[in-house]
């Protein structure tokens, strides 16, 4: 008979153990690499083709990262605001603590491949029989290396590199998360301060009508009640209530921006009114996107969710590894005399080293069920990854929608609030001069529709400007900051990339001189603000 070579005879071992044991074939096991269960590959996401509004000259469907997108806005103290919060936010310094954490746990793995067991012992031992005593001293190394014949240890350190990777792209996450909070809130405070003075313009409106309206109840005039007083009082203290509630939004969204930047709660309203320019940033014309595929590669929960699957699939091989002996090589150095001084001499020196196996038998139900566990749990992560990818495309979409029909909203409203400005001027006039049909309540109905106008047309410039932010963060841009060799000080955006600022709400004509004792209230202009 022809003799076998011991490595074909390891590898008919090993083929009978997979056809008798396992779920993975003999070629199969040779093609992963000598390793058993399935190797990982990056499982489908659908993804659209285009985004619904790709054909709008406005959205820019070009290669290009959206890095530092907070600069389009052109604020030197957001810009300040974001470099503050990068570096001292907490929860993004926790972020960066669980890598140092799943770096360390992946070493761990690696050293699961080295001799599992290494260690030295000693003892001295005195024991005696009826009146005669013995000493027994001991010395010695062992050792007791499991070999990763069907790939165990291999896929523990796969696994630990990609929870050390998704703990990256969790950082990243983090990271966008971060600046996205910064710009809303940033962007939340500047609206809210645009409304509070949008409204203390109406209320100088209102106090001077008040007073006009008073003086003429004193000398007795009857072209004004005592009705009109009372809702004219009432409008007044309205707006008077009105502009306390949004001073309670902007004291939130800065105790929210001093909690992103690392600091405890205070006043940094000496900060927001040092700022060149305090009212709502301007956004530019148009939006960078891509395509929708390049989510797959920017945005960091994504890549995070794909990690997070890959993990979950080295988990089944290592499970399914169980079904199989495990070989071990072990051995023992040691001395042992009844002196100390004869401890380390030939004659007390003994070893031992040989392989072994251990098979679980009989465990086949649990660890069966175990493999189709971890199967179902890759399967589970699988489709949160897929389901992420969805979620990704959606909010893409809404901040694209946001921002494009949140500019044409603010226009409509600018001139909105150009036509209330117009009505107001003339219906006070001709109030003022007791023009017949032009009774308070008519006004009254005018300047509350100017207030409210007023208001939706500061929350659109303000929506703009959020479905921008919107946008880039869920494009998943702002992670590469990290990568910034200055600290996170990536290059601001070019001069003009904000556009042009549009055209302000003109403030109205004069009203014509009143004679005494009718002195009318003057009517305040509404500010030249930008949309």
């Amino acid at each position: 008979m022809p003799r076998i070579g011991p490595a074909r005879a390891i590898m008919s071992i090993v083929a009978l153990l997979l056809l008798a044991g396992g779920c993975t074939s003999p070629v199969q096991y040779v093609r992963n690499g000598f390793k058993v269960g399935p190797n990982y590959a990056t499982p489908p996401a659908q993804v659209a083709p285009h985004w619904i509004d790709s054909v709008d000259v406005r959205v820019r469907c070009v290669q290009d990262d959206p890095g530092a997108w907070w600069t389009v806005f052109e604020d030197p103290l957001l810009n300040r605001l974001i470099q503050d919060a990068y570096r001292q936010n907490l929860t993004l310094r926790e972020a960066g603590f669980r890598i140092l954490a799943a770096r360390a746990q992946k070493n761990i793995a690696i050293g699961e491949i080295f001799p599992q067991q290494q260690d030295a012992t000693g003892a001295y031992t005195r024991f005696g029989v009826g009146q005669n005593f013995f000493d027994s001293w001991n010395f010695g190394f062992n050792m007791n290396w499991e070999l990763d014949f069907w790939g165990r240890f291999r896929r523990a350190i796969a696994a630990a590199q990609d929870n050390l990777d998704a703990s990256v792209f969790n950082y990243d996450d983090v990271l966008v998360t971060l600046l996205g909070d910064m710009a809303q809130n940033y962007v939340q405070i500047r609206t809210s301060q645009e409304r509070i003075r949008l409204l203390k313009r109406v209320v100088k409106i209102q106090q001077n009508v008040l007073t006009f309206i008073e003086t003429q109840l004193k000398v007795g005039f009857k072209g004004v009640t005592e009705i009109d007083r009372a809702q004219a009082e009432s409008n007044l203290k309205q707006s008077l209530a009105q502009i306390a509630n949004l001073e309670i939004d902007v004291r939130v969204a800065e105790n929210r921006l001093c909690t992103l930047m690392g600091i405890p709660a205070q006043d940094i309203e000496a900060v927001l009114s040092s700022a060149p320019n305090t009212s709502i940033p301007v956004t530019p014309d148009s939006v960078i996107v891509g395509i929708p595929a390049d989510l797959l590669r920017r945005r960091p929960d994504v890549r995070r969710a794909e990690r997070l699957a890959a993990a979950q699939g080295e988990l089944i091989g290592i499970a399914e590894s169980d079904l199989y002996p495990s070989f071990f090589v072990s051995g023992t150095l040691g001395w042992q005399a009844q002196k100390l001084e004869d401890l380390l001499t030939p004659q007390g020196f003994n070893s031992n080293v040989g392989p072994s196996f251990q098979w679980n038998l009989l465990n086949y139900g649990r660890i069966v069920n175990n493999v189709r566990l971890q199967d179902a749990n890759f399967q589970v992560l699988v489709t949160t990854y897929q389901q992420t990818v969805l979620q990704a495309d959606e909010e893409v979409e809404d901040g694209i929608v946001t921002f494009l029909k949140g500019q044409q909203r603010a226009k409509l409203l600018r001139e909105s609030v150009q036509a209330a400005y117009t009505a107001l001027e003339v219906v006070l006039a001709q109030y003022q001069q007791g023009v017949a049909g032009a009774d308070f309540n008519r006004y009254a109905v005018i300047e509350q529709n100017l207030v409210n106008q007023q208001d939706l047309w500061a929350q659109s410039r303000g929506q703009v400007a959020q479905g921008l932010i919107q946008t880039y963060r869920a494009l998943g841009g702002g992670w590469q900051m990290r990568l910034s060799p200055q600290d996170g000080n990536l290059e601001p955006a070019p001069a003009g990339a904000a556009g042009a600022a549009p055209e302000a709400v003109a403030p109205p004509r004069n009203l014509p001189p009143v004679p005494q004792p009718a002195q009318g209230p003057e009517l305040v202009a509404p500010p030249r603000n930008r949309e």
